[in-house]
């Protein structure tokens, strides 16, 4: 009996675990003009009728931990993220996306869940939904809110442009 309980107790703890490492972040957007010294943790800001069509530019600025959403040239979205820690620094230049794929999952860690991949490497770094503790924490991918993930993967095509760089 102890042995039984044991495993629905384990199945339980992975089954919450699961499900709630499939979501991060607000799940509403901020009022466009929040200023982005304003955002939080896990917060964003999406409003793409600002510009609602052409061409789309994710910039991302790892001293300020801020991703920007562009097109043509108008700021539609911004959010707090998480980039590469010490070790696994997220690489700086010009890339564009080179797979998409909504349910994605680590081929390298565990499987590990990465909801709306849009990966800008061929080594495997991605935007991506991800944890957001407010410092660079990944493994060199660029973490967003759930919500603005899913956004900007619907509104963004395969080969978008994705700038990183150090500064603001």
């Amino acid at each position: 009996l102890r042995k039984a309980v044991f495993i629905v107790v384990i199945g339980q703890c992975c089954l919450l675990s699961t499900l709630s490492a499939q979501f991060w972040g607000a799940k509403e957007s901020r009022p466009v003009n929040t200023p982005k010294d304003s955002l939080k943790k896990g917060e964003y800001v999406w409003s793409p009728e600002l510009s609602p069509q052409g061409p789309i530019l994710v910039t991302v600025s790892l001293d300020e931990q801020i991703a920007y959403v562009f097109r043509n040239g108008t700021r539609i979205g911004m959010a707090n993220i998480s980039t590469g820690k010490s070790g696994h620094e997220t690489p700086t230049g010009v890339f564009v996306t080179i797979l998409k794929d909504a349910k994605h999952r680590s081929k390298k860690y565990n499987n590990a869940p990465m909801p709306y991949t849009q990966k800008f490497t061929n080594y495997g770094v991605a935007l991506h939904a991800g944890g957001l503790p407010g410092y660079p924490s990944s493994h060199g991918c660029v973490h967003l809110p759930s919500v603005f993930a899913e956004q900007l993967f619907k509104a963004s095509p395969l080969g978008m442009t994705v700038v990183v760089t150090n500064h603001a």
